[in-house]
């Protein structure tokens, strides 16, 4: 337990800059409905930060995974300085050719209205990558508050930023339209304040970790790098195969649906929206991963690692059905919101938030099941689950978006997260076997759809109202919690604080 006390502590302090930064993200992104009124008008910002997230792998290529690795038997000054040195070049050179394609890129990407996204997009992917070994080293070095810190200042700033240009100039200028600011503020750049202030944040963050960046030494060890790209080449596959998954849908919406470009962007912009609510769950599995990377591996040589990797997974997946309900259950305030202080087009696809959220929670354990091939050296097998879910990802978008829309690619989402789930499970307990309490995992999930199922009957059933839809959210969210104190009281009584309240026996 004491190992789960702790990973559960970490979770927490890289959890709090985790969920900062992607709830704020998160409130800026949900916020678009309230600046914009039509939705088609995000669809460019929509595709923007649909293609940063590909480029981001590649730039990292697998060195943050490898740093945790190789950490655990070789000389951590010597890595740290190797690896620091291999991403500042490759970053430089990655950096010269999306300028030298920019033109390529703006016309592939459909920015032509935009064509200064692509810079600042560029801009932003450069100084992220720079962040992420120092960011890599304070977790290996478990400093979870220094790494907390930066995170959560790098965030605040970009925040700032945004109001700042997108909120209290305008109104200043609305008042006096001769102030000063308006020799900063440029009303046609609209949307971009987005991506300065994404850059801006990413640049401080930079700033803050300067210490980390000061103890790189000027040492490449050769020998040590193609060592080390052999271990992360397959999961440049894994991340590129990722992403696919992630953000295809996406990316491709308004080329293969088959409307006007009109159209075909306010759907994109919608489901943009739609998919913001589900990654609520994504929120958690992020700060979740950040602690339970280092720990797995530093975990790994313990005698009892896999049954420590069985109980994190059993709590994992519970923490994920409450969020999925947390969701499920409370969609009507969303409704509400956008209905009372938005345009109304934005409810529209709200249906699909739930499947697109079980989704998720298929990723979620994914990730914790892979720890298998990254803890015996088979990242390979990582790499050929992620082309097959790419496939499907493919295959199914192409097929279902001009015929289901927004259910068609969150049906290609779902699909694809529920293969990749299964495959890492079965290969995974043949190659290095941890006894997972699968029947009780099933039955969890399975019951959590249930619960959601029986809250859409009952929402149907009773008077329409907000107060009808949240009561019976809240009954079956209080019976949920109920059943699972009462299956898991012997485990929750181990637990601090909240142990005193159930029973040991």
């Amino acid at each position: 337990m004491s190992g789960i006390k702790k990973l559960a502590g970490q979770t927490i302090w890289y959890g709090v800059p985790t969920i900062a930064s992607r709830f704020l993200g998160y409130l800026m992104n949900m916020a678009l409905p309230f600046f914009i009124v039509m939705p088609e008008k995000t669809a460019d910002l929509v595709q923007v930060y649909t293609i940063i997230p590909f480029l981001n792998v590649l730039y990292a290529y697998g060195l943050e995974t490898a740093y945790f690795r190789f950490s655990q038997t070789q000389d951590k000054q010597k890595l740290y300085s190797t690896l620091s040195l291999s991403l500042l070049f490759s970053s430089i050179l990655f950096t010269a050719l999306l300028l030298f394609f920019q033109s390529s890129i703006v016309s592939s990407a459909d920015l032509d209205n935009h064509p200064d996204y692509v810079l600042w997009m560029i801009a932003i992917i450069a100084v992220d990558n720079l962040n992420t070994l120092p960011f890599a080293k304070l977790r290996q070095e478990n400093r979870p508050r220094r790494y907390a810190f930066a995170r959560v200042a790098g965030i605040v700033l970009n925040v700032l930023v945004v109001i700042f240009f997108m909120g209290v100039i305008p109104k200043i200028l609305e008042g006096n339209p001769d102030n000063f600011l308006g020799l900063i503020h440029n009303e046609e750049f609209g949307l971009g304040y987005y991506l300065l202030g994404n850059l801006c944040g990413s640049l401080f963050t930079l700033i803050i970790l300067s210490k980390e960046i000061r103890q790189i030494k000027i040492r490449f060890d050769f020998k040590l790098w193609k060592e080390v790209m052999r271990y992360s080449a397959p999961l440049i596959i894994v991340g590129l195969g990722g992403m696919i998954n992630d953000v295809l849908s996406r990316l491709i919406y308004r080329h293969v649906v088959d409307l006007p470009q009109s159209q075909a962007d306010h759907e994109l912009g919608i489901f943009a929206n739609i998919f913001r609510i589900a990654l609520l769950i994504t929120i958690m599995i992020q700060a979740f991963r950040m602690a339970a990377e280092p720990f797995f591996f530093n975990k790994s040589v313990d005698e009892n690692a896999q049954k420590t990797y069985a109980r994190v997974m059993k709590f994992f997946v519970i923490a994920c059905c409450f969020m999925f309900l947390g969701i499920g259950l409370f969609l009507d305030v969303f409704r509400w919101i956008f209905l009372t202080f938005a345009n109304p087009r934005w409810v529209e696809g709200l249906e699909v938030v739930p499947l697109l959220a079980l989704g998720n929670i298929f990723l979620g354990i994914y990730y914790n099941l892979s720890v298998w091939y990254k803890l015996t050296d088979k990242n390979m097998y990582g790499a050929f689950i992620t082309i097959g879910g790419a496939a499907i990802t493919i295959a199914l978008n192409i097929v279902l978006i001009p015929k289901l829309h927004y259910t068609g690619a969150a049906l290609a989402t779902f699909s694809c997260y529920l293969f990749m789930m299964i495959s890492s499970y079965l290969l995974g307990q043949k190659h290095y076997p941890v006894p997972y309490a699968v029947k009780k995992l099933v039955a969890y999930l399975t019951l959590t759809v249930l619960v959601y199922l029986a809250h859409m009957g009952l929402v149907k059933l009773l008077p329409e109202s907000m107060i009808a839809s949240l009561g019976s959210g809240a009954v079956l969210m209080l019976l949920f919690t109920f059943l699972v104190s009462r299956v898991e009281s012997k485990e929750l009584a181990k637990f601090p604080v909240v142990g005193k309240y159930f029973s040991k026996k």
